[in-house]
């Protein structure tokens, strides 16, 4: 029987992090799943999820052939979460950029809203281990992307969620058209036009502790087609 809650996490290469992730992520909620999209990591990540099930019901992994793109792991994430039956899909980064100790108030949080957001860009959010300019381009993009997709959030880009399922029942995943880091602003964007509340709680973001960012240019690029995507809708 599945919990009425699902931690989602989506890999690519994250073997140094994934295993005291998901101890931690245990630690804080006893009861929830967890659950691991690996896109065929050649570190073994994948290997590891395998191993790591057999002795633990209450965690598995999909496995995808090739890296594919947070979007569409995120897609098949949110249609995993609908097929089982949970009440509530978690979302957060497999790098440890996301504290599992912030789950509790989170899920407070999601009880009263469809969508409760980890802000770093709220009263008592902040950011670790990233330099200035880094620091002042991220507010600014989310500034300006939450003004002009018309967000009730300050904190766009980060994937630290919760998701009342069948709140997601209501949209149409398959419509959903980014396949990278831009997902997130499209699927807040998708949820608010669709009528849900949001709430956000205070975190404190960290850089990722092992491992090399996902980051890069092409990311950078999708976003800007995305945001111009919403906005001609």
């Amino acid at each position: 029987m599945s919990s009425d809650i699902l931690i989602a996490l989506a890999t690519y290469n994250e073997l140094d992090n994934l295993p005291s992730l998901v101890v931690a992520i245990r630690e804080q909620l006893p009861s929830a799943d967890v659950l691991v999209v690996d896109d065929n990591s050649p570190d073994g990540t994948g290997v590891w999820c395998d191993r790591f099930s057999i002795e633990h019901p209450w965690f598995s992994c999909i496995h995808r052939e090739s890296k594919q793109g947070l979007g569409t792991a995120a897609r098949l994430i949110m249609q995993t979460a609908i097929d089982r039956g949970h009440l509530w899909l978690s979302t957060m980064d497999a790098d440890w950029s996301h504290a599992p100790r912030h789950l509790p108030s989170l899920f407070n949080a999601a009880e009263q809203v469809d969508v409760a957001v980890g802000s770093r860009y709220i009263a008592g959010g902040k950011i670790e281990g990233w330099p200035w300019h880094r620091r002042m381009v991220s507010r600014v993009l989310n500034t300006v992307s939450c003004r002009l997709l018309r967000l009730p959030i300050s904190d766009a880009s980060g994937s630290f969620r919760i998701y009342r399922v069948s709140k997601l029942k209501e949209i149409l995943l398959a419509d959903l058209q980014a396949t990278g880091y831009s997902y997130l602003e499209e699927l807040a964007w998708v949820l608010n036009r669709a009528g849900a509340t949001f709430k956000e709680v205070p975190i404190t973001f960290r850089d990722r502790q092992a491992g090399q960012s996902k980051a890069n240019f092409r990311e950078a690029r999708g976003k800007l087609a995305t945001l111009l995507r919403l906005m001609l809708k």
